[in-house]
């Protein structure tokens, strides 16, 4: 008989994004920090007070995977799933998206968010729209050899490294050109004194044809899930 595993899962939106849109995006001031560090942080706040005795896993996709040490009751996480996730910069994708990353950062993505009022990331093949404030935040932060830290004493205080008490591990997908494999193992830098673990997961390894970095939680990927969050 097949061993079974229960599981109390707690999902949410970001504020102004998806299901959790109050209006229209271009209205939005939402940054990138509002969401990685209050929207988060007032998520993980939640699960504990309802479940104040249950052991806490926190699965985190990009920006959901690096701000872990912003959050108060971080120590109160047991393992932490950094799934695609790290401290992104132009230069640090693969040769073949290096001229694609130069037109999001300078070219498409300011012209289209000027324009607009917010990053039409639908269009774009991104999966969703994007307030304005939170696009000219990432845009920041992935332009700056400094990443988040950039920010730090500016717009938010940098993290206490000592809340983190959980296990991390730091899960790359093969054919991510987004927030390739060796931006994911660099996340270790950000976190010095966690116990990390790095691996990257292949797509074939799976059936699959290929991932990418949006969509490895999408239903179609459902085979890679188990390889994520792996003991």
């Amino acid at each position: 008989m097949a061993e079974t595993h229960r599981a109390l899962v707690l999902t949410y939106d970001y504020r102004d994004f998806a299901a959790s849109a109050a209006g229209p995006v271009a209205r939005s001031d939402a940054t990138m920090s509002d969401w990685g560090i209050d929207d988060q942080s007032a998520a993980l706040d939640h699960l504990i007070a309802a479940l104040p005795d249950v052991p806490v896993w926190t699965i985190g996709h990009s920006l959901g995977g690096f701000m872990l040490p912003f959050h108060a009751q971080a120590n109160r996480v047991e393992r932490h799933f950094a799934i695609a996730s790290g401290p992104a910069h132009w230069t640090r994708h693969p040769a073949s998206f290096i001229v694609q990353a130069i037109s999001f950062w300078w070219l498409v993505g300011p012209a289209a968010t000027l324009a607009l009022g917010y990053l039409p990331g639908k269009a774009l093949g991104m999966g969703a729209d994007l307030p304005g404030p939170a696009y000219w935040q990432w845009r920041r932060w992935c332009t700056s050899s400094e990443f988040y830290r950039s920010d730090f004493g500016a717009v938010f205080e940098p993290p206490d490294l000592d809340r983190i008490a959980a296990r991390v591990d730091l899960v790359g997908i093969a054919d991510d050109v987004m927030i390739p494999p060796r931006v994911v193992a660099g996340l270790a830098d950000c976190l010095p004194d966690s116990t990390s673990r790095y691996r990257t997961v292949e797509a074939r390894d799976h059936g699959l044809s290929r991932v990418g970095h949006i969509h490895p939680f999408h239903a179609r990927n459902a085979a890679l899930w188990p390889a994520l969050i792996a003991a």
